[in-house]
């Protein structure tokens, strides 16, 4: 009767992974769904350094739209060779992992011959200076560390 019982619940178990799994499944449809009919209608927010907040949009009339130097549609800064990273970067990512990770001009090159030889991406030909100095330029190295150092803290002792 003890096997019996444990198969029971291993049954059980199975049966509630299957039953969230298919509603998952079933929730992503319905969204996807429901953005396909009105992709304009979904919003994201980015968090871009030297702006309060950025709306990144999907709606078609802006999909290249330029406001306040931001490019809506990915959040990027509008400068020289903006359109050469959002045409060969945003294709396998989004702009927001551009954006946080600054770099210096070498480690951009080591990070895109990496993705070269291992993500399949494409020869940049001309447009690998263009993109280099667009994130050199927009997204300098930060030299902060991991974080910014805890100010205003009263700090207490932990009594033994």
């Amino acid at each position: 009767m003890k096997e019996h019982d444990k198969f029971k619940r291993q049954v059980r178990s199975i049966y509630t992974v299957l039953l969230v799994s298919c509603f998952m499944v079933f929730l992503i449809g319905i969204l996807g769904i429901a953005y396909m009919a009105s992709p304009s209608s979904f919003v994201f927010k980015v968090d871009s350094p030297n702006t309060e907040l950025v709306t990144v949009t999907t709606d078609e009339d802006n999909w290249d739209k330029i406001e306040n130097g931001i490019h809506l549609r990915t959040g990027l800064k509008d400068a020289e060779g903006l359109m050469a990273v959002v045409n060969n970067c945003t294709n396998c990512h989004s702009a927001q992992l551009v954006m946080q990770n600054r770099m210096n001009e070498e480690r951009w090159i080591e990070t895109i011959r990496w993705m070269q030889e291992t993500q399949n991406l494409w020869d940049l030909g001309d447009n690998e200076n263009i993109i280099v100095n667009y994130l050199v330029t927009n997204y300098p190295l930060l030299n902060k560390g991991r974080r910014e150092n805890l100010t205003d803290i009263e700090w207490y002792t932990l009594k033994e």
